[in-house]
């Protein structure tokens, strides 16, 4: 076999440089003689429909260099040498350049990638260190289908982070502390043998919720009753915000019970959270007093009837007067401004973060905006340290409206991914040949759950989506079962390939379909980066769908045990197998399951 470029060096890569090269002689060739920059002209290469490349950076570098668009494109097109690499290359139209690389290229491009378990996606430049928030449960509260995105979304970019070489440090910011603990707390004390467990053997998420539900109801009928239970209760908010160590220890049954709970699911969404991770509300108390003592006294904030605030030119409410961010209430009581800035000073401080992200619903927008921008006039985030929000939109029923029960309820987490896994394991009987009962339970599991994440991140996170289960486990279409049935697909190949084994042959010509799954699975590692870079794990769920249906054309255009040359057998099992290998990677970075068989 020929020799084989960098691991980094994609086609796409390898192409571009040749372009950028020859638009640099061409443009310091023009009529303008000043010195150019190292890779001054950008080429603007894209894929094309006219060929395998379009590169249209021609027009732009004729603007800067004042010569003929079409002229500079001639020139440029005369420096570039074709071979091994560049098969033809023409000028188009104005400027554009069309441009077909050879089948070699690509056959040995892949060739190299396949001898790297990262596929030859390279790490990041300047990897930093990135804190992300995502997967917020309340203590002593059911999930609902709300929590869904959140979760899914984060865990995607956390995978995918780290893919790049990020450091990632996760944190689940819990609702574990308000006024609503001080009910719960005197109810437990008073009847302390709520939150008892059946048996001493592992407590399911199911009775830890029941306990905590039926204790959250009773606490709630005698508080709205009774108005001496009303008083203790509102005198054991000052106790737990004191610290009194009691008070702290029936509130840390409370998490402990809801921690039960809130693994039990994240388990069900095969999502792994560590218990350091969850850092809630009551991790940054013992900073409130501080935070807001820094921001006073370096004018951030201001005293506003009694009320710490911070004032923005831009942020106005109805009746044109300026809405600030409250750090501290009037009453000396601290909301959530006071802990999300804490959070940040700890997370900038002591974490050495140099970008925050938010897994956050949109309709929390402002109060981030606020909150960042406050933070950056404080000087807890500068050039070097960013925050951002990754914002969600809303999970809609088919109807188009925010996704409810029948009865107008809110849709329990647990319940959703049930059915998710109901309807999936009716698919998978249905196209099962010879798994066992066993195994059909195992893959519907990972189908079920796979079709309700994929469907979340094949949306752009900003959009709301519609929750259509029908739809989700579809053998056809843009879902996650399309994809896995395609990995599937491809194992099925392997195991009977028999003796002939993957093998990449460069000297091959390739057919239109071999071509466009080539080219596709080389564009992996720079879909990777841009994934990276714009949080945007949709684009990731793009590319391996379309990976799926050009694997799809390829499988019924190239028979690969029947082709025509041993050669052609191995090539073709090569293609496949680097497709296999690029779906599961995809696909785990997603936080989804490849089965070997469905």
């Amino acid at each position: 076999m020929a020799s084989v470029p960098s691991l980094a060096s994609s086609v796409n890569q390898r192409v571009a440089d040749a372009l950028a090269a020859a638009m640099l002689k061409a443009g310091s060739d023009s009529a303008d003689p000043s010195p150019r920059p190292s890779g001054w002209g950008d080429p603007m290469l894209r894929r094309s429909d006219r060929a395998d490349f379009q590169a249209n950076g021609i027009l732009a570098l004729a603007k800067k260099a004042k010569a003929n668009p079409r002229e500079l494109a001639t020139t440029v097109v005369e420096g570039i040498a074709t071979g091994d690499l560049i098969q033809e290359i023409e000028v188009s139209g104005p400027g554009f350049l069309n441009i077909t690389i050879t089948d070699k290229a690509i056959i040995e491009t892949l060739a190299a990638r396949a001898l790297d378990d990262r596929l030859g996606v390279p790490l990041a430049a300047k990897p930093g260190t990135t804190v992300i928030d995502y997967a917020q449960p309340n203590v002593a509260k059911e999930m609902h289908v709300g929590h869904l995105r959140s979760a899914v979304i984060g865990a995607a970019m956390v995978e995918i982070l780290e893919f790049t070489g990020e450091k990632v440090v996760r944190r689940h910011h819990i609702g574990d502390w308000g006024t609503q603990f001080g009910m719960l707390i005197q109810y437990l004390l008073e009847h302390p043998h709520e939150l008892d467990h059946k048996s001493d053997e592992e407590v399911s998420g199911e009775e830890a919720m029941s306990n905590l539900n039926r204790l959250y109801k009773a606490s709630r009928a005698l508080f709205d009753s009774d108005e001496e239970f009303k008083t203790r209760a509102r005198a054991r908010v000052v106790d737990l915000q004191a610290g009194d160590p009691e008070t702290l220890a029936l509130w840390q049954r409370f998490v402990d019970e809801s921690k039960i709970y809130f693994y039990s699911v994240f388990n069900k969404l095969d999502m792994d959270i560590q218990d350091p991770d969850v850092v809630g509300e009551s991790g940054y108390n013992d900073m409130l007093v501080e935070t807001c003592k820094l921001l006073e006294e370096s004018g951030v904030a201001v005293r506003s009837n009694g009320a710490l605030c911070v004032f923005f030119d831009d942020v106005k409410g109805p009746d044109g007067n300026p809405t600030p961010l409250i750090v501290q209430k009037s009453d000396g009581g601290f909301g959530y401004a006071a802990t999300d800035l804490s959070a940040i000073r700890n997370r900038v401080a002591d974490l050495s973060a140099t970008t925050l992200i938010y897994v956050v619903d949109a309709r929390q927008s402002l109060h981030f905006k606020m909150v960042f921008e406050t933070a950056r006039r404080a000087g807890w985030l500068n050039d070097e340290v960013k925050a951002v929000q990754l914002a969600f939109g809303t999970v809609l029923g088919k109807d188009g409206k925010p996704f409810k029960t029948r009865e107008g309820e809110t849709v329990r987490l647990v319940d959703l991914l049930d059915e998710a896994i109901d309807r999936a394991a009716a698919v998978v009987r249905e196209k099962a040949q010879d798994l066992s009962e066993a195994e059909i339970g195992e893959r519907a599991v990972q189908v079920g759950i796979g079709a309700v994440k994929y469907a979340d991140l094949s949306t752009s996170a900003a959009r709301d989506y519609k929750f259509d289960l029908d739809q989700m486990v579809s053998l056809t279409g843009d879902t996650s079962v399309y994809l896995q049935y395609a990995y599937a697909r491809i194992q099925s190949i392997l195991r009977k390939a028999g003796e002939a084994k993957p093998a990449a042959h460069p000297e091959l010509a390739l057919a239109p379909a071999e071509r466009a799954l080539g080219l596709h699975l080389d564009h992996f590692g720079e879909l990777i980066a841009e994934a990276s870079a714009e949080y945007a794990p949709h684009k990731l769920a793009a590319y391996l769908y379309q990976l799926a249906s050009f694997y799809t054309t390829f499988y019924s255009e190239c028979p690969v045990l029947k082709a025509d040359t041993p050669e052609q057998v191995e090539n073709r099992l090569f293609l496949c197998d680097l497709t296999a290998r690029t779906l599961t990677k995809g696909m785990s970075l997603l936080g989804i399951r490849t089965p070997e068989k469905l």
